[in-house]
């Protein structure tokens, strides 16, 4: 790891170790879907199972490192704790044990409780579990996503993408077993960790430093739900864009941008009523910031964590490299797209 203050190497440690074991369960489970889904009659129970069992570990790692642990989790255990969910209670603790040897159902339930925080405190963690559910569970890119906020602003994140490839040719809808974990801190730069994360060396991210706009590379979402595909065409087209966007679920698309494999990543609001979530970009926000890119809402102000769980001051994201940022919102303007 590379860092320059003692306490924060320290966070860092745990905080990767944390990530790095957390993907090794969801991965696992990706291996067991089949099985899964039969015991538990769910074609969606695989993924639950991957968000507890992977919330549940990571949240244990951070209380025992210091106690007190303050988070803003995605999951909470009280549907685990219902009596006829024992087999999914089952299958969340077996494969928690992946990594956690001796875990009980009760120490799994009780972990995956500790991200109960309601985001008010000056300095809490954030956490999406498996962020890019639809990704998980048809085997492309997902995102196991931890992030430090200090009196809102994010100071520390760590990513793990699963079946993210370190080799920018291969398709992203072909997983790599080896997988990719990124990091960042406030002013220490971003970085993609090579080797075990206790052992390991770092290479440091660089945000693309093209200029044109017409070999603008896009990365944008999978599924339609999650962003307007159709305004970002509009945006890319009055660019001059003549590539073809690269579709990718969850914050991997932050990643993508941070290490220079992409210009620019749009998340256009779906309605007027909907509000991002902190945990959905608080850790790819801070790995692609320190890598160079700069990243805002559709109006190019700075995401706002200091509301609670939500980013209810801002509409929309998108993260670029420097060159993209203004002309992007300046076409959102020129189309007069998502008007007040």
């Amino acid at each position: 790891m590379t860092s320059v203050n003692p306490d924060l190497d320290e966070i860092l440690k745990v905080a990767l170790r944390a990530v790095s074991d957390a993907s090794i369960i969801t991965r696992t489970v990706q291996t067991r879907v089949e099985t899964i889904r039969q015991h538990t009659k769910d074609d969606r129970s695989p993924v639950t199972v991957a968000d507890y069992a992977a919330q549940a570990l990571i949240a244990a790692r951070l209380n025992d490192a210091w106690g007190e642990l303050k988070l803003v989790g995605e999951e909470d255990a009280s549907s685990l704790r219902i009596s006829g969910n024992a087999s999914l209670r089952e299958a969340v603790t077996e494969v928690t044990r992946e990594v956690w040897d001796d875990a009980r159902v009760d120490d799994v339930l009780d972990a995956i409780d500790l991200g109960n925080h309601d985001a008010s405190a000056e300095r809490y963690w954030t956490l999406d579990p498996i962020d890019g559910t639809k990704g998980f569970l048809r085997g492309g890119q997902y995102a196991v996503s931890l992030a430090l906020i200090e009196n809102g602003t994010v100071t520390l994140g760590v990513l793990g993408c699963p079946n993210m490839s370190s080799d920018f040719e291969r398709p992203f809808d072909s997983p790599d077993s080896a997988g990719c974990l990124f990091y960042a801190s406030l002013g220490n730069g971003s970085w993609t960790v090579i080797g075990d994360a206790d052992t390991s060396t770092a290479a440091r991210l660089t945000a693309s430093a093209t200029t044109d706009l017409t070999s603008m590379r896009l990365c944008e979402s999978v599924e339609a739900g999650h962003s307007r595909l159709d305004e970002s065409a509009r945006i890319f087209e009055h660019l001059g864009g003549r590539g073809r966007p690269a579709r990718l679920d969850s914050q991997c698309k932050y990643a993508v941008v941070a290490r220079g494999q992409a210009d620019a990543y749009l998340r256009l609001p779906t309605s007027r009523s909907y509000v991002e979530k902190i945990w959905d970009h608080a850790a790819g926000k801070i790995v692609a910031e320190e890598a160079g890119a700069i990243t805002t809402d559709i109006r190019g102000n700075d995401l706002d964590f200091s509301k609670g769980s939500l980013l209810s001051a801002n509409r929309g994201v998108i993260c670029t490299s420097p060159a993209f940022h203004i002309p992007i919102i300046r076409a959102i303007g020129d189309l007069n797209l998502f008007p007040n």
